[in-house]
């Protein structure tokens, strides 16, 4: 599924206009990410907290030259699923 579809699909369940279910999903999404830029993280009920953590910085091998690079500390989303998500998968 991808975010074209996800509008549709919430086009058909309220109805409406195309455009507006494909602006609420955008919404939805600028929502999630402009939360995690700020440093916060975003609770779904059944579907899990998206958060973002801090990765040390590290060195690594480019494995095509075998030459140590420096790879810098950063920040990376994370995703934890609820236990409601985990059970309806299973």
């Amino acid at each position: 599924m991808n975010k074209q579809s996800l509008a549709e699909a919430v086009n058909q369940k309220i109805g409406g206009t195309k455009a507006a279910a494909e602006q609420a999903v955008d919404t939805v999404v600028d929502s999630i990410v402009s939360t995690l830029k700020s440093g916060g993280e975003v609770s779904i009920a059944g579907l899990g907290i998206f958060s973002t953590k801090q990765r040390a910085a590290r060195s690594a091998r480019n494995p095509r030259t075998g030459a140590t690079i420096q790879v810098a500390a950063m920040r990376v989303p994370k995703f934890r699923p609820a236990k409601a998500l985990k059970d309806a998968v299973k």
